[in-house]
């Protein structure tokens, strides 16, 4: 990782012109003894991450218009259903997540063990997240999250706390910042993890004693198992259901949100659509309503563990893009259907 290149790429920028993305405001912006960089500064150094070094990352980082500009545009802000499922669905995925599970038995087998999360779910993430470690970014995430931190009109505050957390992690794993690259939201490795959740939610998979998660695929598998188990991930239980509904969307019915499940099964059933299963009266679910390229609509109830699948992206195009591709991965591998729900089990104790 410490001998990757800086590179210079095309971007177009909010004028329309086509430049080089290169610093459009000087290295000064992130003068780490004035101002809002100090005050980060002091915050970090506080934790015990040592001045002169975050000083000097600090001077390190570059200003990107074109990571503001890449905010605006994610494909789950401007897509609808069909749209979105085909940039993920194609056979080499599919084919290259069952040989994936293959190439890492041991892990994948451990992780269903341990967290209760299906193989193929965890697979899945990785496969939508970065082709399976083939496609993990190509900003530094240095430059991303300080541009993001400092320049970012709504959503400075966050990408702060990202940045924080990001210095942290490079300081204590003993990392050159300026040399890892991820998304332009600063998103790093395999599973393609902010750095808070890297802090929170990243395992030492293979017991080597670091958590490395842009080179170690060990890591990332049973650090996106333990992502979904501590967020309530329900071992044996099925992700959504299908469900049948008039040609007209309901306007009565609240759909697509990536929220906790909020609709009752009884109210759905006024409005017209019907479960394709057993799925008690009193039970929430999120309403799912799918636009097909013919202009048709799928329904579909999406369950406790589609909300849990949303946590990792609030986005529930994502959340169903991921539950089709390990559903898609399964039927490759030759399991039966109904797969998610042959693995109920009580998950080892978790460290």
């Amino acid at each position: 990782m410490t001998g990757m290149s800086r590179r210079l790429k095309w971007a177009w920028l909010a004028g329309g012109c086509l430049v080089v993305s290169c610093a459009t405001a000087s290295a000064a912006d992130f003068e780490p003894r004035q101002g809002d960089v100090k005050a980060l500064v002091d915050e970090v150094s506080a934790r015990g991450v040592d001045r002169a070094w975050l000083e000097d990352a600090m001077q390190q980082a570059e200003y990107r218009q074109g990571v503001l500009d890449a905010m605006s545009g994610a494909a789950e802000y401007h897509m609808v259903w069909h749209e979105y499922r085909d940039i993920f669905l194609d056979a080499e995925r599919i084919a290259n997540g069952v040989r994936f599970i293959e190439s890492h038995q041991d892990a994948f087998e451990r992780v269903q063990r341990e967290y209760g999360v299906p193989v193929e779910v965890v697979a899945a993430v990785l496969g939508v997240e970065t082709r399976y470690g083939k496609v993990k970014g190509d900003h530094r995430v240095l430059d991303s999250l300080s541009t993001l931190a400092f320049h970012h009109e709504s959503r400075g505050s966050f990408f702060r706390g990202e940045l924080a957390a990001f210095l942290e992690i490079a300081y204590e794993q003993g990392v050159e910042p300026g040399a890892l690259e991820g998304s332009y939201a600063g998103a790093m490795g395999y599973p393609q993890f902010i750095p808070t959740s890297y802090r929170a939610y990243a395992v030492d998979f293979n017991d080597d004693g670091a958590r490395n998660l842009w080179t170690d695929p060990v890591d990332a598998i049973g650090s996106i198992g333990n992502y979904f188990a501590e967020h309530r991930w329900l071992a044996g239980g099925a992700i959504y259901q299908d469900a049948r509904g008039p040609a007209k969307v309901p306007a009565s019915i609240e759909f697509n949100q990536a929220q906790k499940p909020y609709a009752s099964v009884a109210d759905l059933r006024a409005a017209g659509i019907e479960p394709q299963g057993p799925v008690a009266e009193g039970t929430s679910v999120i309403p799912l309503a799918l636009e097909q390229a013919d202009g048709s609509i799928d329904y579909r109830l999406g369950l406790d563990n589609f909300y849990v699948i949303t946590r990792y992206n609030h986005s529930y195009l994502y959340a169903m893009a991921v539950t089709e591709l390990a559903e898609a991965i399964a039927e490759k591998r030759g399991e039966p259907d109904g797969w998610f729900e042959a693995t109920a089990f009580e998950p080892e104790e978790r460290p």
